[in-house]
């Protein structure tokens, strides 16, 4: 099984404990299904996905925007982003050239085209942002890719 992540990147820390709980259900109740995630390891909701993989026995592909997306990550976030990019299965460039919109379009373009379906945390908010969690979901579901939407109650952006 083949499930894809996009999702919120400014989650506060409680909600970001709530999530991650939330994800290890959701991947445990697949019992019996080899879970192999493709995440782009974005901060928030696709790095919990990524140790949420990890903690079930799956693995991960990390689909990486571009080769300097690790330079845009804030300084005190960019140990876990290396930590969980060598722990990937799989790293798949895009092939754009530089970190931002047109990249991370592309990202997720490549990790909906490589899932059979996809996780999304998300608060619901419908904005006209591309490459954001709401864009994503809505190719998604243009798409046919079965997406659950993981918000638990309580749970706050920054």
């Amino acid at each position: 099984m083949r499930i894809g992540i996009t999702g919120h990147t400014n989650l506060t820390d409680s909600t970001a404990e709530v999530i991650h709980r939330a994800l290890v259900q959701y991947l445990r109740a697949l019992d019996g299904e080899d879970i192999v995630g493709v995440t782009c390891l974005a901060d928030g909701a696709d790095q919990l996905f990524a140790r949420a993989v990890r903690e079930v026995g799956g693995v991960y592909e990390v689909v990486l925007p571009a080769p300097d997306y690790r330079e845009v990550l804030a300084l005190d976030r960019r140990e876990t982003f290396d930590a969980l990019l060598a722990g990937a299965h799989a790293v798949l460039p895009t092939g754009e050239p530089r970190a931002g919109v047109r990249a991370y379009v592309a990202a997720n373009h490549l990790m909906l085209d490589r899932i059979d379906r996809l996780v999304a945390v998300w608060d619901g908010e419908e904005r006209d942002h591309p490459g954001g969690t709401a864009d994503v979901v809505q190719d998604a579901r243009r798409r046919g890719v079965d997406t659950t939407v993981i918000w638990p109650a309580g749970a706050r952006r920054k």
